[in-house]
């Protein structure tokens, strides 16, 4: 029986979370297992600026399963068009057997001094493609100078990260400001296959997260005088391709564990977790991607990948603070019977995403926590694709949380950055309260950890 794999689509102004309806979507099959008969698909999307899920035939899954010289994915291109907006074209779209790809499109209002369409190139994921080694680096950062102001006593996690889409000295590479979150998805969708067991897809995002909240907390680039966060360079940093698609059950763990990170115990930076791929490349003391990938098929807990290329010595962490959220997760998820200001505060954003997302139902803000409230919650979930649980949980609350910003137009506020891509078109891009600790030993102090680890 042939393999097949979902894509679903999802269009946003600007990076503002207001959803475009109506959007003509033109997805055209290409590659090796793009159907001789297959034919272009043409889709529209709903008033969440979603457009239907549909399954597109994908090489054999055991093609990602060991490594081998066979492109584990299918690739399409989609191009999307809508009056008022600029058309976006996006190039190799990847497909992977069995799993959801969700490709998110952010539109440009158009403009009258720029005329053509904005196009993205999904490059190979690093498994695959022709990408340098990690040039090995001392893992303990020095810190910036007290007097420089920027120390933090604490990592927190940023609202955005800045990525030079280069290596750190290519001054003609563009800069893109993206939300952190989305960041990790991306490297994660380029860098290892969704098609992974979920302990190794967690295991690799702690050491994504770790990796960059290191370059952050240390102020590694913006010391020497960058004006970037990270690269895509995989010899300095993480694989990252602007504007490509991620997967469902990648974004589904990423939203869970977004600001846990690794670090050695007494240490207040972030581990600097380097790895390779463990087949063209072998680095002993750091993890490999395809290691990872056998432990977790062993039954090996995301913990345990870890320690067993880092050491004993490892902690896993949940930084206080993640920047540009009105409010922090109460530490506990919401449900039916819950009361007070937290439920509040949950209906008060469900009311106002609710105004651009009209399929979520209206709310009293009354801080009680019933049957309406978990309703509204769930249709939310199916629209950001969360586990439709009716629960607020960690990655609900952050996801309301985000949405919320993006629909009241905060984002607005911040300056827009203007980038050129490779082909010259120029484009506009807009840009709990103790730590939780595990050791190996213990357990996390709040239960939305139990199972993660």
């Amino acid at each position: 029986m042939p393999f097949r794999g979902n894509l679903k689509i999802q269009c946003f102004q600007g990076d503002n979370y207001i959803p475009v309806d109506k959007v003509r979507i033109t997805i055209t099959p290409t590659g090796e297992f793009a159907s001789p008969s297959a034919q272009t698909i043409q889709l529209s999307t709903d008033s969440a600026g979603l457009s239907p899920v549909i399954q597109l035939d994908t090489p054999p899954l055991q093609y990602s399963q060991a490594p081998n010289n066979q492109i584990p994915y299918s690739l399409a291109d989609i191009r999307v068009e809508r009056a008022g907006f600029e058309p976006l074209f996006i190039r190799g779209c990847q497909i992977y057997p069995d799993k959801v790809a969700y490709q998110k499109c952010n539109l440009s209002g158009t403009s009258n001094t720029r005329q053509g369409e904005n196009i993205i190139l999904i490059q190979p994921n690093k498994l695959v493609g022709n990408f340098p080694p990690k040039i090995p680096e001392d893992p303990e950062k020095p810190l910036p100078p007290p007097s420089s102001g920027v120390v933090l006593s604490k990592p927190v996690v940023p609202e955005f990260v800045v990525v030079h889409q280069g290596g750190p000295n290519d001054t003609s590479a563009p800069n893109y400001k993206v939300r952190f979150k989305d960041y990790i998805k991306n490297v994660a969708s380029s860098e290892i296959f969704p098609t992974w067991s979920d302990n190794t897809i967690r295991a690799n995002l702690f050491c994504i997260i770790s990796f960059t909240l290191n370059r952050i907390y240390t102020e590694w680039y913006r010391g020497k005088g960058k004006d970037f966060d990270i690269t895509s360079s995989t010899a300095f940093d993480h694989a990252f391709s602007y504007g490509r698609n991620i997967f469902d059950n990648i974004e589904r763990i990423a939203d869970e564990i977004f600001a846990t990170y690794a670090r050695r115990p007494g240490r207040r930076q972030p581990l600097l977790t380097q790895y390779c791929d463990g087949k063209n490349v072998q680095c002993p003391g750091w993890l490999t991607q395809w290691g990872s990938k056998y432990l977790g098929d062993e039954g090996r807990t995301p913990f345990q990948i870890l320690t067993n290329f880092y050491g004993s010595d490892l902690e896993l962490v949940t930084a206080e603070q993640v920047k540009g959220i009105p409010s922090s997760y109460p530490g506990y998820p919401l449900k039916i019977g819950s009361k007070g200001e937290p439920v509040r505060t949950v209906q008060t954003y469900l009311n106002r995403i609710s105004v651009n997302y009209p399929l979520i139902p209206k709310l009293s803000v009354d801080g009680d926590y019933g049957p309406n409230t978990a309703e509204s919650v769930r249709v939310f979930q199916s629209i950001f694709s969360l586990p439709q649980t009716g629960v607020v949980d960690y990655a609900t609350w952050y996801k309301i949380s985000d949405v919320y910003v993006g629909v009241t137009k905060i984002a607005e506020l911040r300056d827009s950055t203007y980038t050129r891509n490779v082909t010259g078109i120029e484009r506009i891009f807009f840009p709990p309260t103790t730590s939780n600790i595990y050791r190996g030993d213990d357990v996390p102090h709040v239960n939305y950890f139990d199972d993660l680890f």
